[in-house]
């Protein structure tokens, strides 16, 4: 009855709880005495046990420790029990007590009887319930079914993550080892599993069949992390991670709360390590504007400029939605911050005349930009009004108004680009640059390349396809990207911030370039499926504008190292401040005309290494002028 599906009575639980605390009253006379009661306590030990019997009866009805599910029991409970005959032993000493003043030692108990029978009652109900869960967990559990998991990491967090196991039931599972690279630790053992080095993982995972990794160390360096997936991915093992403390419930760690290792979390690098204090320096008790900031790059340089404590945060962008969720995000984590929320189009110039006029910003961090490639290629007005028309109204009106600093947010497609998004992109960079001459704003532009998880990112659209069971499409088999995670991007924003003087174009360092079809593959793999045979991928071919790779410097340029060693300042050519005033000038006036075929021709004029790709705008690139 104990082991069946549904609960155990709680009280038939109640009469096994008494039945022990007989057995443990009697159990204190028999080794108090050497197992010989003399005559005069053993003429009192039936009334004296039945008011023992009788106190911890009411405790029990009181505290309701007979309450618990027997089979999921668990520290809380044994502490429960703990707790109750404490109190309940603290009952026997005051009735010792006032018996021996008033009533001649009538229901005197000894102290060594009460002594010992807390350690056997205590002891005998938390072995029964560990008994009955151990029982439980074997006859529902046959070893054949149970999943082998191995931790890596033998301290306090793999531990948690041992304990997890064992309080969900529902989960078959059998601990068949602990990883840690701690040398002290290995060869020994932890709750019942051998621990071992780091060498010997595949080993285990390829001679015990493992299914699941659990990884268990809070800061693992990335290049062990992605060591685990490999050795895992190669052998069809899952691939958990704890995640960290502050996201557990209650401070308890559960299996749900496991969660499958993600693909950013691979493409990821060592932590970057930024100057805090200059960066608050520069920003605490200042007015800073982000425009798209219900973007992925601009909801992230909000989260991370909270934490210096500006005066005032200016969220600007048109689309209201994100807009809206970002508000509620902010007003629950960061309370104390004051956040004004501006529904505005970056080409509004009337309206975000006022705004500068109200709030007079003294940084801006401007984000605001069409993004996806084959789109601005069908639409380039909208590329040209946005980013070109967009970024030199918020850029004049910096200056206007004399903010400090304006940080642009450019991109890797601006490097000999071959779209209209990336023109128009590189055409903004020139503007601000050479606005940086005339202005008393330090004009700063950080470009770095695809940021994981963005909204123009492979990533979300990779792992949408995949939830529907593919097939996930890939334009060619030789594209290649560089990626950063969207944290990452933002803190080097951040440090390029605080180090330049004016007129830098900042590069990021992006690792290795990534080929999307290798990317493609982890995530699916990641995701427990089989290629070819769950899910298919299929090539679509290059879309408009589109590149087989991207680079973070066009023939003509190089680079000066700065003080950070993952940012770079691009030497690039510098243009008059008045002759690109009047070209771009002349592009919004073209632009508003919608002769796209002029517009992109004279944008060739200005960026002559703007090369069309897959494009209907190949054909000006063969225009002898």
């Amino acid at each position: 009855m104990l082991f069946q599906k549904q609960n155990t009575p709680r009280w038939l639980i109640f009469i096994i709880d008494m039945f022990i605390c007989a057995c443990a009253i009697l159990l204190a006379y028999l080794l108090r005495f050497n197992f010989e009661i003399p005559e005069k306590y053993l003429e009192t030990l039936p009334k004296l046990a039945a008011f023992m019997l009788l106190v911890k009866g009411i405790g029990f009805l009181i505290s309701k420790v007979y309450a618990g599910i027997i089979r999921y029991t668990g520290t809380q409970d044994v502490i429960r029990i703990f707790i109750v005959n404490s109190f309940i032993s603290l009952v026997y000493i005051l009735t010792n007590i006032t018996s021996f003043k008033f009533s001649g030692q009538l229901l005197y108990i000894p102290y060594s009887i009460i002594i010992i029978d807390f350690i056997a009652s205590t002891l005998a109900m938390t072995t029964f319930r560990i008994l009955v869960k151990i029982t439980y967990l074997e006859l529902t559990t046959t070893s054949g079914l149970k999943n082998k998991v191995i931790i890596f990491g033998a301290g306090e967090t793999g531990l948690m993550a041992k304990r997890a196991l064992d309080r969900d039931l529902g989960i078959k599972y059998k601990i068949i080892a602990f990883i840690d690279e701690n040398p002290v630790k290995q060869r020994k053992k932890l709750e019942g599993s051998d621990i071992y080095g780091f060498d010997k993982l595949e080993e285990l995972i390829t001679q015990q069949q493992i299914d699941q990794v659990i990884i268990a160390v809070p800061k693992l360096k990335q290049d062990k992390k992605n060591r685990i997936v490999e050795a895992c991915l190669k052998n069809n093992t899952k691939v958990l991670s704890v995640p960290p403390v502050s996201r557990w419930i209650n401070g308890e760690l559960s299996f749900h709360q496991l969660k499958k290792v993600r693909i950013d979390e691979l493409l990821g690098r060592e932590e970057i390590i930024i100057d805090d204090v200059n960066i608050s320096k520069d920003i605490n008790k200042k007015i800073v504007m982000i425009t798209g900031a219900a973007g992925s790059i601009g909801g992230e340089l909000v989260r991370q400029v909270s934490k210096y404590k500006p005066t005032k945060i200016l969220l600007l962008d048109q689309a209201e939605t994100p807009l809206y969720n970002l508000e509620l995000e902010l007003l629950e984590v960061f309370q104390s911050i004051h956040y004004e929320i501006i529904l505005c189009d970056i080409t509004n110039s009337v309206r975000l005349e006022k705004i500068f006029t109200k709030h007079s910003p003294d940084i801006i961090f401007h984000a605001a930009a069409y993004k996806h490639v084959p789109m601005m290629e069908n639409n380039p007005a909208e590329a040209v009004f946005t980013n070109v028309g967009g970024t030199k109204i918020i850029a004049d009106l910096a200056a206007k108004h004399r903010v400090e600093k304006f940080i642009m947010i450019s991109t890797d497609k601006a490097v000999n680009p071959t779209s209209v998004m990336g023109a128009s992109k590189r055409l903004a960079e020139i503007y601000t640059q050479s606005l940086n001459q005339t202005s008393p704003t330090r004009f700063i532009t950080t470009r770095f390349g695809n940021v994981l998880g963005s909204n123009g990112s492979v990533i979300p659209l990779f792992t949408k396809q995949i939830e529907n069971g593919g097939p996930v499409t890939i334009t060619h088999p030789d594209v290649t990207r560089y990626f950063m995670t969207i944290p990452e991007a933002c803190q080097l924003v951040l440090e390029a911030f605080t180090i330049g003087k004016g007129g830098e174009i900042f590069l990021f360092d992006m690792g290795k370039s990534i080929k999307i079809i290798d990317l493609a593959k982890k995530m699916i793999q990641l995701s427990g499926l089989e290629l070819g045979k769950d899910i298919q991928i299929v090539f679509s071919g290059l879309r408009p504008g589109e590149k087989l790779y991207e680079e973070l410097l066009n023939d003509q340029e190089n680079t000066i190292e700065t003080p950070h060693p993952q940012i770079l300042i691009a030497k690039v050519r510098e243009y008059d401040y008045n002759e690109i005033k009047h070209h771009i000038e002349e592009i919004i006036s073209i632009n508003s005309m919608s002769n796209r075929f002029e517009v992109i021709k004279k944008i060739k004029k200005i960026i002559p290494e703007y090369v069309s790709k897959n494009s209907l705008f190949e054909q000006l690139d063969t225009i002898d002028d």
